[in-house]
């Protein structure tokens, strides 16, 4: 089957079940950056108003927060290696340690990107793989119970 004769690709969406026999990664099963900076978009349309995780980011304009999250995720499932090739191994939990994440802060977090994941309307088994390690980034970054 080629790629053009793939169903996916008749619908113009990603088959996370049939795209490994294409050898494709999980990056493009996805549709590659712009399906990650729709989701990263629509994810930061929530912290934006978020009176807990608004002040954890200390730049005015979320842009360059955006980008890190996006060049993280996309590298983390396969894409361009730009994220370590301009900020170094991920470090994912010593980078979280100055901010206060504590579960309420994890569950808001969650929230908004179930709501990201949500409009990308993904076939069941990639929607099920990304938001497993969604879930999973999120609880290990809890650093504090305190409120």
């Amino acid at each position: 089957m080629t790629e053009s004769q793939h169903p996916a690709a008749a619908q113009g969406a990603p088959d996370a079940v049939q795209a490994p026999e294409l050898g494709l990664s999980f990056f493009e099963q996805l549709g590659g950056h712009e399906t990650f900076e729709r989701l990263v978009a629509e994810f930061y349309r929530g912290v934006a108003d978020d009176p807990v995780l608004r002040p954890m980011y200390p730049e005015e304009d979320l842009g360059p927060a955006a980008r890190r999250l996006q060049l993280f995720l996309e590298q983390y499932w396969g894409g361009p290696t730009t994220y370590s090739e301009e900020r170094g191994h991920p470090r994912l939990r010593m980078r979280h340690m100055p901010f206060k994440v504590n579960p309420d802060a994890r569950d808001r977090w969650l929230g908004h990107m179930r709501r990201a994941v949500d409009s990308l309307e993904l076939p069941p088994l990639a929607e099920e793989t990304l938001w497993d390690y969604l879930q999973r980034a999120a609880f290990a970054l809890v650093n504090t119970f305190d409120e």
